[in-house]
């Protein structure tokens, strides 16, 4: 059994997990809503406890973290864009988990946007990269400072600008007209939430990659963790895992699980995607065929996610939570 079918079993129970673990963190924040409307008398007095109080929520962080760290064990064993698409099992599972712990009607066209976006990852799957070198330090410092991955880390922060500040456009716009907005901007304010999420979140994976990569070095006996770069990369990628988790619980808050789950997972697979191509420099075993089916799928990708817009209301709850 090849390295990258390993390192893929092991993902595919991580991303499980993970999945699982967010839609309990939702069903926390539900349950604490709840208990705030069934208690509030309307003088707004009453202050329910923090949602960490709720063991729904507890749990959900435990299945969330165990997810990660099998994840992060994942990247030792398998290119980075190869389990980064194969985050499309979260799809499938987030329509069970939906129904069953959040008790959620799932529609057809959900059904057929999560179909778009499973068949578009198994096309990325297909014709990803499965191989996975094992990099020396001074190779992985050469990589971060090489010319194209700093101007690709120059667009990525440009992204990050324009998406918050979409974000927080939106967000005014839907404050002050909240009965007049149009579905443009009640789609628009989850998703660009969830592209600042996965632009910055998905840089964990690279630094994950990196530390995986350190480790199997270790286990070789070809190096020790004793290096300023060791531990740089450390904190980077506890910096920005923790950030993804923030995030993650806040955008639950904010919005629909069903909507705003897929919406992290499609920006988190595409960021990572990119940056593993760039960084590690893994378009260069793709030939012709590889690259217009590697195509194929993130337009699959793409097309699901258009369906997964939200219906319009005369309102316009869908988008966010009072």
């Amino acid at each position: 059994m090849g390295d990258w079918i390993i390192g893929a079993l092991i993902n595919i129970v991580g991303s499980v997990a993970i999945n699982f673990g967010t839609n309990l963190l939702k069903l926390g924040h539900d349950q604490r809503e709840k208990l705030y409307s069934s208690n509030n008398q309307g003088d707004g007095k009453f202050v329910p406890k923090s949602v960490m109080y709720f063991q729904t929520w507890r749990i959900g962080i435990l299945f969330f973290a165990v997810g990660n760290c099998l994840n992060f064990m994942s990247f030792a064993y398998a290119a980075q864009s190869l389990l980064a698409a194969l985050g499309s099992i979260q799809f499938v599972s987030n329509i069970a988990f939906a129904y069953v712990v959040l008790n959620k009607t799932i529609s057809v066209k959900v059904m057929v946007a999560t179909t778009f976006i499973v068949f578009g990852n198994v096309f990325l799957v297909s014709f990803g990269n499965h191989q996975s070198p094992v990099y020396t330090p001074e190779q992985l410092i050469a990589k971060y400072s090489n010319l194209v991955f700093v101007l690709y880390c120059m667009s990525l922060v440009f992204v990050v600008a324009l998406s918050q500040y979409l974000y927080r456009s939106g967000e005014t716009i839907l404050s002050d007209n909240a009965k007049d907005t149009s579905t443009h901007w009640r789609t628009l304010l989850p998703f660009s939430y969830a592209i600042v999420s996965g632009a910055i979140g998905s840089c964990s994976v690279l630094f994950a990659k990196s530390l995986s990569n350190m480790l199997r070095l270790t286990m070789s006996s070809r190096y020790q963790f004793h290096s300023w770069f060791t531990y740089s990369i450390l904190l980077l990628f506890l910096c920005t895992a923790g950030f993804w988790m923030a995030r993650l619980n806040e955008g639950l808050s904010l919005f629909d699980a069903i909507l705003i789950v897929p919406m992290f997972q499609i920006a988190w697979t595409f960021f990572s995607i990119c940056t593993g191509f760039v960084y590690f420099q893994e378009y260069q075993v793709f030939d012709t065929l590889r690259i217009i089916m590697f195509v194929l799928g993130m337009t699959f990708v793409f097309i699901g996610i258009s369906l997964l817009a939200p219906a319009d209301t005369k309102d316009g709850s869908n988008a966010t939570k009072d």
